[in-house]
């Protein structure tokens, strides 16, 4: 049986592995940056002496505008997917939160088992219901995509924190003669800004960094989002290692930057919903 004195040591080694495990891809992608492309092969952990912006340059300066197309593509699916989201999935959580017909149960129980499917598993019938409707190879059709399937998380989230305001709210803005629909958006919905901090940082970060569905959607002559470049940015003969790890380090900057901005209501919004009000 393991007493206390050894949970004193054995806690912080296991912290300080696991922080090493995620902390090395990290600084390889860092020191790699601002390394001379010929030096990565030979010395990949070795630190960038002297340090060079050669590789965010080159990236910048790719005939193809590989980097540039990408990046308002990815912005601009992510943006849009995540703002119909958070309302969607505001508006039905409430919904879903306060109804006790039949109706929402089962209505909850399809979206359970939606969120139990990896999206690689409906690939085939997507693409063919995109096609049927002309949206194959279309952002439009990438954002559709992105909200059908990332709705049950939002939704399951926001009834969790739903359930932490009190209803006495509502009922006293309906008593004064307020619609549901400006009690939703005037009463409930300031107050799951927690938790729409929490919606636009899960979903904004998964659709950032989705490979296979914009692969797929968008195909080889419509465009392209950050991380499909990253994969076309390496050739079939040859790669220039510097580029690649500019490219990378350029793609997350963005996603980085929005969750900093979010963090102050990340945490609260993920334990608002845990108790009751």
């Amino acid at each position: 049986m393991i007493d206390a004195r050894t949970h004193a040591w054995l806690r912080p080694l296991v912290a300080i592995f696991v922080g090493a495990a995620f902390f090395l891809p990290l600084y390889l992608m860092l020191v790699n940056v601002f390394k001379p492309g010929d030096e990565i092969l030979p010395s990949p952990a070795s630190l960038p002496l002297p340090p060079t912006l050669e590789n965010i340059s080159g990236v910048f300066a790719r005939e193809d505008n590989l980097f540039t197309f990408g990046l308002i593509n990815s912005i601009a699916v992510t943006a849009l997917s995540i703002t119909i989201l958070t309302v969607l999935s505001a508006m039905l959580g409430h919904y879903l939160a306060r109804s006790t017909r039949l109706f929402s149960k089962l209505l909850l129980v399809v979206l359970l088992c939606g969120l139990m499917i990896p999206i690689p598993v409906i690939l085939s019938p997507m693409t063919s219901v995109l096609k049927a409707f002309d949206l194959m190879a279309t952002l439009q059709g990438l954002v559709l995509v992105n909200v059908g399937y990332y709705v049950p998380f939002g939704v399951l989230l926001f009834m969790g924190f739903v359930k932490s305001v009190p209803r006495e709210l509502e009922e006293a803005a309906e008593l004064d003669g307020a619609s549901k629909i400006r009690v939703f958006w005037q009463v409930v919905f300031p107050l799951l800004r927690p938790a729409s901090a929490s919606v636009l940082i899960f979903l904004g970060v998964w659709i950032w960094n989705d490979f296979l569905t914009p692969l797929i959607v968008l195909g080889p002559d419509s465009g392209t989002t950050v991380t499909v470049g990253v994969y076309r940015a390496i050739g079939q003969y040859e790669s220039d290692f510097g580029d690649l790890f500019a490219f990378m380090f350029l793609a997350t900057l963005p996603i980085l930057i929005f969750y900093l901005a979010l963090q102050k209501n990340f945490v609260k919004g993920l334990t608002g919903g845990a108790v009751k009000g």
